[in-house]
């Protein structure tokens, strides 16, 4: 059998608003929460009170992507400005 090997270049990420998608995405986690425990003995009840457990984890782990998103946009503010102030382009600090 014989190796795959790709045919083409992988394209670049795509960059936008990060820092404001992860923080719609916790809220929107913490909010199906909250709509959720009123229901708390019903789930319980049912055996579906992981549902309001993981929607509580989504909107912990959503907080920590936050943090680290909000730090990888500093950085990457922090790159450009020194890459700016050296006059590099992207295609000189690429290669």
């Amino acid at each position: 059998m014989a190796k795959w090997t790709p045919k083409h270049e992988a394209p670049e990420p795509l960059e936008g608003p990060v820092v404001a998608t992860i923080t719609g995405g916790t809220i929107l986690w913490f909010v199906l929460f909250l709509v959720q425990l009123p229901f708390y003995g019903w789930f319980d009840d049912h055996g579906h009170l992981w549902w309001l457990w993981t929607c509580l984890a989504g909107a912990g782990l959503g907080l920590i992507g936050i943090w680290y998103v909000r730090g990888r946009d500093a950085a990457l503010k922090r790159a450009a400005a020194a890459a700016a102030g050296r006059g590099d382009t992207a295609e000189g600090a690429a290669s």
